[in-house]
């Protein structure tokens, strides 16, 4: 069964304070002319002691920012760098979002609510700060689906449409705005790390490095890792074994995140910020989302290194910190752990217990073999084959000897697959744009949920906690 979030007390802890002098800067929400509450994540609300709050006052604080009891007196935009397609920019930041509270969850865990489309900060460039309506509903759409396949991603907490006009040059145009808050557990980035490294921060990059190992506390390094008392050392291990979870979660899930620049990967390990993602019709690994990823680079097929690239990044910025050999030790392990990663989620989804690595792996070649000469993605693989059925050829074969999960959820019984592909995205904002019918995104991110309820959760790696 999947884990509902549990409700818990208010509890806020500003705990990026201690970080703020070098990391962000106090800023002001824009003034929107409407505020008109579109989504209201009832599911997580409880779980930081936000539910008793009337739609108004929810409106208050997540569409004019009034500051929470006891939390940040002011928003707070992120400083940060990043390698944009690999090219290095120092001109990022929080250019239309914000820190706006932070609070503990029931298990005394850190969350962070964070924003997009809430105005311009000192790194908006030339850009207006704003989100459209359309972003915000496809980022619910997102996130709610990651969440069901078992994805470590940020929740749509608020979506508040806001009443003004936007010109966007690949969307007609004007369209309809609104400001989103995402709850997170946090929000520090590689990019974070990057900045310090470049303007020769050492003292605040080792300060950085201790607070996300206290705000985000994981595991420690295996006992023969050269350095592994080092904090420095630590933190890249742990993130190591976040994002190549991460990295496995993407390719069971069939998701192309779109845009796996260092500024959008989270020390956290989730994944979070969707801008142009899709899921795959079909299996292929060259697959895009991005209409400007011209050379792929992102393709579905390359999100494991694209991923692994950006955690070098991060062991360069660690540099002035730590030794080269115990960082290059920690990267090391992501090939290994990834393969891991990938079987476990891979048994998890296809409702099969496990078997050696090597029958795991060569389950995962099958039922690669089998989308391609079926045609079809993992969506409808995963369905159609839930625990062994109706399977033939190499599948059947490699599948003979598992053993199924048991589950007698009646989503399996259903006769067809919850898919998140881009015609049914379209159409669901076409009902909210042409009639504001906003039923079919209620219809589709309740099915969703059920079929997350189906699944339940994933195993965690062994001897591991899952944070979110």
């Amino acid at each position: 069964m999947r884990a509902e979030p549990q409700p818990a007390p208010y509890t806020p802890d500003t705990k990026i304070t201690e970080i703020a002098s070098f990391l962000a800067d106090p800023v002001n929400a824009a003034e929107f002319p409407a505020h008109q509450l579109r989504f209201r994540n009832r599911r997580w609300d409880a779980a930081v002691g936000l539910e008793s709050l009337s739609d108004d006052d929810w409106v208050d604080h997540f569409g004019r920012f009034e500051p929470l009891p006891d939390n940040l007196p002011k928003p707070l935009a992120l400083r940060y760098h990043g390698h944009q397609f690999r090219n290095y920019n120092p001109e990022i930041g929080d250019g239309r979002g914000f820190l706006f509270a932070q609070m503990r969850d029931g298990e005394g865990r850190m969350l962070d609510c964070g924003t997009k489309g809430s105005g311009t900060t000192p790194y908006s460039r030339t850009a207006d700060g704003r989100l459209t309506l359309k972003g915000a509903v496809r980022e619910i759409l997102a996130t709610e689906m990651l969440e069901a396949l078992g994805v470590y991603t940020s929740k749509t907490f608020s979506v508040i449409e806001t009443g003004e006009e936007l010109w966007r040059n690949d969307e007609p145009s004007p369209t309809r705005s609104a400001v989103m808050v995402r709850l997170s557990h946090g929000h520090i980035r590689i990019g974070s790390f990057q900045r310090l490294m470049v303007l020769e921060e050492h003292a605040a990059l080792a300060q950085l490095v201790d607070y996300c190992l206290d705000a985000f506390p994981g595991p420690l390094p295996p006992a023969d890792a050269p350095g592994r008392d080092e904090p420095a050392v630590i933190l890249l291990h742990q993130l190591t074994e976040r994002l190549a979870d991460l990295a496995a979660s993407y390719m069971v899930a069939g998701f192309v995140h779109g845009v796996l620049n260092t500024d959008n990967m989270n020390i956290t390990g989730e994944s979070f910020d969707y801008g142009p993602w899709r899921w795959l019709p079909a299996w292929q690994p060259e697959f895009t989302a991005a209409y400007f990823d011209q050379t792929g680079l992102y393709a579905f097929g390359r999100q494991p290194e694209a991923i692994r690239w950006n955690l070098h990044q991060l062991a360069i910025a660690l540099r002035p910190l730590a030794e080269s050999d115990a960082l290059i030790a920690a990267l090391e392990r992501f090939g290994p752990l990834y393969a891991e990663a990938m079987m476990r989620r891979f048994c998890w989804r296809l409702g099969v217990q496990r078997r050696s690595a090597e029958e795991d792996a060569a389950l995962i070649e099958a039922a690669e073999v089998t989308m391609r000469e079926e045609k079809i993605g993992p969506d409808a693989f995963f369905y159609r084959h839930r625990g062994g059925r109706d399977a033939s050829g190499a599948l059947a074969t490699m599948l003979e000897g598992a053993s199924a999960v048991e589950s007698n959820h009646a989503y399996w019984s259903d006769g067809i697959e919850q898919s998140m592909l881009i015609d049914e995205v379209e159409t669901i904002w076409d009902a909210i744009a042409e009639r504001d019918d906003w039923q079919p995104l209620r219809n589709k991110f309740t099915a969703v949920r059920r079929m997350g309820e189906a699944l339940g959760e994933p195993p965690p790696p062994a001897g591991h906690k899952v944070d979110l």
